[in-house]
């Protein structure tokens, strides 16, 4: 750099001079050609997004366009008219700036106004620019309204916002709205790469990446941190300094953790996250970046989802082969602890200890996964026989005998069947009978003929016998979670289902648990298209669901307010005493 020229920030050096130049914004920046050339230029413009996204530069361009003397075929300004040098050297009068977040008075709108009727000069359209319009006072605001709704011809006003919504909505009727959206990281480390090149400069591109990460969405953030980081590299930036120098967890301690996951490494596991610590790395911050790196693998595992990663090709090449060695159930399960983990860190009176327990939990999952044998059903503590319908008066034969039709006038005889409190009752049958009866409100008649299960009327009618492939555990916590994954509206029961699993019963019967009946009128109104998804995932046409309302740990029912008023005042009598004396009761 030579000594008596000044050091200009990338920022500004690199700030767009023509559409063309701007990053990330192809659609609007074409929309905004488009109305020049055409002629199709409105009274005022909005334009909205997050900071650092090229608002004011498209504002500022969009006015030397619109004052062009001569532009290019491709619709952009020339650069070489008298007008367009005036905007560049910042001294056009056709332009004038104002920042609202400092001049938010009622006083200097009416500056503004009092020069909205002087007419150009070198050019078509006298442009005011507000930025930061957002910050205008009200009183500031119904004082710009009239003009803004009928100004010169020859005037267009255009307002910068980073917070659309706190504009008066009728400041927004009367303007066009082009929202800006954030840059992406591939956009972001294209253009960096050209600052680099211009500047001679080597990069490394994951070191790219990892400073387009930080700018989130930015790209005046992520020329910031270029220079930031250039400076400390002295012109060879390298992604181990920018690492350091931004001090950034590197995410090759996210892909060791992985691994040792994978493995059943626990020592290696709790190994890493205290080297983790020694670096100064605070643990919330780094449940939350292993969180995002395991959300990063989940959808690197199927290629349709690919795309939704935001880095570079290299590391994103390593995510895929990661990716492959984990099953997609053990994301949903290593996701909901790292969810756990978050929430309990916060009230822990040891954090250290949350986090290496959630890391132990990670660890043992595979484990777990790898003990399970493979398409082993589900056993119950107590197995339960099947329950033969009872035929007095008659020995037990191979099949069961029909009910033999009685005489009108006399009823017809119910089996009895042995109690079973909270349990389905399940009828045995032989290969060839019929797929099921009715005996006390089941689905069939007592005499044996099968009537319609709307529980398995569409798999059986399909193949025309019934599934039965057995339901291990790992397969029931699959069909478990994309349940949970396809149905985000259902939040109350997605919530419950989340920190409860099926418990068997027998039989292909299961049961939740919950805490509330309001929980379990929820569950109540999917309780059908649950068992009916479960038994399409498993492949079971013998899976049921039973929703049970937890007890009080003091084995009593849980009481609603209502009844727990009433019983306070079944138990104080001074209380019963003083509502019948005031002839009072409590809600």
């Amino acid at each position: 750099m030579e000594e008596n020229k000044p050091y200009i920030v990338s920022a500004r050096k690199y700030r767009p001079a023509n559409f063309h130049s701007v990053v990330g914004q192809k659609a609007l920046t074409a929309t905004l050609k488009n109305a020049v050339s055409t002629g199709r230029v409105a009274q005022a413009y909005l334009f909205c997004g997050p900071r650092g996204v090229g608002k004011t530069s498209c504002a500022r361009i969009f006015a030397k366009t619109l004052n062009c003397l001569s532009l290019t075929p491709e619709g952009e300004a020339c650069g070489e008219c008298e007008a367009c040098r005036a905007v560049d050297a910042g001294n056009s009068f056709n332009l004038l700036e104002l920042d609202a977040a400092s001049n938010n008075s009622v006083n200097d709108i009416r500056d503004i106004m009092d020069q909205v009727n002087v007419p150009p000069q070198n050019g078509r359209y006298r442009v005011f620019i507000i930025d930061e319009v957002h910050m205008l006072s009200p009183s500031a605001f119904n004082a710009f309204l009239k003009t803004l709704e009928e100004p010169p011809r020859h005037v267009v006003f255009i307002l910068a916002t980073t917070e659309k919504h706190k504009i008066l909505p009728t400041i927004l009727s009367r303007c066009q709205v082009y929202d800006f959206k954030r840059i992406t990281v591939d956009d972001m480390v294209e253009h960096l790469q050209y600052v680099a090149s211009q500047e001679g400069i080597t990069a490394e591109a994951e070191a790219l990446d990892v400073i387009a990460q930080k700018a989130d969405g930015a790209m005046r953030d992520a020329l910031s941190i270029f220079d930031q980081v250039a400076a400390s590299c002295m012109g060879n930036i390298t992604y181990s300094g920018t690492v350091a120098n931004l001090n950034v967890l590197d995410y090759d301690y996210y892909f060791r953790l992985v691994d040792s996951f994978e493995a059943g490494d626990v020592a290696g596991a709790l190994l890493t996250y205290n080297e983790i610590r020694d670096k100064g790395f605070d643990s919330l911050f780094f449940v939350g970046g292993l969180a995002s790196h395991l959300r990063n693998l989940m959808v690197a595992a199927d290629p349709r989802t690919v795309g939704l990663l935001e880095v570079s090709k290299a590391v994103g090449t390593r995510y895929v082969e990661q990716a492959a060695k984990l099953p997609p159930h053990w994301y949903y399960q290593a996701l909901g602890i790292l969810n756990e983990c978050d929430v309990n860190y916060r009230t822990a009176a040891n954090k250290q200890l949350v986090v290496e327990f959630a890391l132990v939990r990670l660890a043992s999952l595979r484990n777990a996964a790898l003990q399970q044998p493979a398409q082993q059903p589900v056993q119950p503590s107590k197995p339960q026989q099947p329950v033969q319908p009872a035929q007095p008066q008659s020995p037990a034969p191979e099949r069961p005998a029909p009910v033999q039709p009685k005489p009108e006038g006399r009823p017809r005889p119910t089996p009895q069947l042995p109690p079973q409190p909270h349990r389905p009752v399940s009828v045995a049958r032989k290969p060839g009978a019929p797929s099921s009866f009715r005996i006390n409100g089941s689905n069939g008649t007592a005499d044996g003929k099968p009537t319609a299960d709307p529980d398995h009327r569409r798999t059986e009618a399909s193949n025309g016998s019934r599934r039965e492939t057995p339901i291990t555990e790992e397969r029931l916590s699959e069909a478990w979670q994309q349940f949970i994954i396809s149905h985000p509206d259902h939040k109350i029961v997605i919530h419950t289902m989340q920190t409860n699993v099926p418990r068997p019963i027998g039989n292909g019967a299961y049961y939740i648990e919950v805490a509330n009946p309001a929980q379990q009128g929820q569950f109540a109104q999917i309780l059908t298209e649950l068992s009916a998804f479960m038994r399409d995932r498993l492949g079971n046409d013998s899976f049921k669901l039973e929703v049970r309302l937890q007890e009080a740990e003091s084995g009593q029912k849980m009481m609603t307010p209502r009844e727990f008023i009433s019983k306070a005042v079944q138990d104080n009598k001074v209380l019963s005493e003083l509502l019948g004396f005031l002839d009072a009761e409590l809600i």
